[in-house]
């Protein structure tokens, strides 16, 4: 791996000046980093299970360059991501509000391109498939409720219905907390990423902005106003978020990979959250 880094950093006309030393392990992906004569550095070591992240950003850095960080390198066989800095991410959530407008243009201008998406890896969470999904995470999920596993027909319904929508199908970030939004405006660790209805990404914002969550809605749907009445957009987003935790719990269980820890009952948890009265909680 040092060997690598070193010589995609020279291609660049970049030098390491210190070592290579781990900053985060997850069982879904290492994140490395190195000062360098350019400044710091990260090598993110995805697993098979998050590994479309990495063909994901030559997608992404192709469309919407100024809203992502440009790659110093990939290794697509490796599931190797080497980006430079990004400088520093939001430091509470009530200020992802301003820019989520943003989020929802690069949605916009990403929709055009779902099939390259769907290409480089990305995980199919259209309308469409989502009662098929839905099935596949009572299949892998452990310890869901017989009144959650028997939502099939209501989930069904629900997934035609927006189906309907006339917001298209885009990139889902599918974790889109302070952290991973960097003060430049762009958007960052798209691991998580599936392919659905474009408002399924407010699941995770609005779930975290609590009392704000009406202000980061409308502001994201700003990015959205000339395609139906905002009484419709907001009836889609509530519905999307909904549909949304399916997604959410195949890919806790993809990440988790069965391992135990803090996060070994997120996917149930998000089922469970099916049948909730309000679709952020």
């Amino acid at each position: 791996m040092l060997a690598w880094l070193d010589e995609r950093l020279a291609e660049s006309g970049i030098t390491r000046t210190g070592p290579l030393t781990e900053f985060k392990a997850r069982s879904w992906a290492t994140v490395l980093t190195a000062a360098t004569t350019a400044g710091p550095v990260w090598l993110k070591a995805t697993t098979p299970g998050t590994a479309a992240e990495v063909r994901l950003y030559e997608v992404l850095h192709a469309v919407v360059p100024d809203r992502v960080l440009a790659p110093i390198a990939t290794d697509p066989m490796r599931g190797w991501v080497l980006l430079p800095d990004g400088g520093p991410p939001l430091a509470d959530e009530p200020e992802i509000i301003e820019f989520l407008p943003l989020y929802g243009q690069l949605q916009r201008d990403l929709a055009p391109h779902t099939d390259a998406m769907l290409a480089a890896g990305v995980t199919d969470m259209r309308p469409a498939r989502m009662p098929q999904r839905f099935a596949e995470a009572l299949a892998v999920v452990d310890d869901v409720p017989p009144e959650i596993a028997a939502m099939g027909p209501q989930v069904a319904g629900w997934c035609a219905r927006l189906a309907e929508s006339v917001v298209p199908v885009s990139i889902d970030h599918n974790d889109l907390h302070a952290g991973n939004f960097l003060r430049s405006g762009r958007f960052y660790d798209w691991g998580d990423s599936v392919i659905a209805h474009s408002f399924a990404s407010m699941l995770v914002p609005l779930s975290l902005l609590g009392a704000d969550h009406e202000r980061g809605r409308d502001a994201y749907l700003e990015a959205f106003t000339d395609l139906a009445p905002r009484a419709e957009l907001v009836a889609d987003l509530e519905l999307a978020c909904r549909v949304g935790k399916i997604a959410r719990a195949l890919t806790w269980h993809r990440a988790i990979n069965g391992e135990p820890g803090p996060y070994a009952d997120a996917p149930r948890a998000h089922l469970v959250a099916l049948a909730k009265p309000s679709f952020f909680d």
